[in-house]
């Protein structure tokens, strides 16, 4: 009876093995607006399912560079031509599938910024021995990396040392690629909305414009007139695009 058991289960894996065909499928993420999102800024997490079942056929991270910039921002699109080459980034998976599988393709994106990170997916059919290459599937990254510099979260920051009764704010931001923001540039900060909203006890107390002082590095000044705990939310908003991002911190006004 086992050797029976044995012999199936060697027949099933060699059916399975016998005609399951090797599949590449090339996923890559693209920030809205911007370019790919690659080495530089830590990657996008690939998980390709089978939608039926759940089973995970491949995952792993985007690997190579965030792209050509003149082909990818300043060349008009015509059908059927890449705007990527082979250092581009992107996550290579190679299937061994033995009929067509619907599966969902989800990315998370840029992996390594959780407070700005994104999920996006699809889903499709893959049929065997059939490669989707070249560009491969592209999955849209929505947004903008915002980052906090100053304050610091849960700074303790002395009112009587403070100059003018003031603090400083600032916050590096960026494309969702890591692409570079700055005044009048490619990625022009000058088009974008950034603010930051101060807190105390849950309620809104100051809004501020932040603008832009180096490239990515956008500042501003609140004021501070009472001890207590405070929270900044910094957002950053592209009226044309509709990118949108957001970090916030909290910090502390001791007397």
């Amino acid at each position: 009876m086992i050797q029976k058991t044995i012999l199936a289960v060697l027949v099933t894996l060699f059916s399975y093995t016998a005609f399951a065909t090797p599949t590449k499928i090339m996923v890559r993420a693209k920030a809205k607006d911007a370019k790919f999102i690659g080495n530089s800024i830590g990657g996008a997490y690939i998980i390709i399912r089978n939608q039926l079942t759940g089973e995970i056929l491949s995952q792993g991270k985007t690997s190579g560079g965030t792209g050509n910039t003149t082909l990818i921002m300043k060349t008009p699109r015509k059908r059927n031509v890449r705007i990527t080459d082979d250092k581009t980034s992107g996550f290579l998976a190679e299937l061994d599938i033995s009929e067509p599988v619907f599966v969902t393709i989800e990315v998370f994106a840029p992996v390594n910024k959780k407070q700005a990170t994104v999920n996006a997916s699809t889903a499709l059919w893959i049929i065997p021995g059939k490669d989707i290459l070249g560009d491969g599937i592209v999955i849209e990254i929505p947004g903008f990396v915002v980052d906090i510099l100053t304050p610091r979260t849960h700074q303790f920051i002395s009112l009587k040392a403070l100059d003018k009764k003031s603090i400083a704010v600032q916050s590096n931001i960026v494309m969702m690629c890591g692409c570079t923001i700055s005044d009048g540039g490619l990625w022009d900060a000058n088009q974008i909305e950034v603010k930051g909203i101060l807190k105390k006890d849950g309620a809104k107390i100051e809004e501020i414009d932040l603008i832009v002082n180096s490239p990515n590095l956008f500042e501003g000044t609140i004021n501070i007139d009472t001890t207590g705990s405070y929270e900044l939310v910094v957002y950053a908003y592209h009226p044309a695009t509709g990118n949108t991002g957001v970090n916030k911190v909290n910090y502390i006004i001791t007397p």
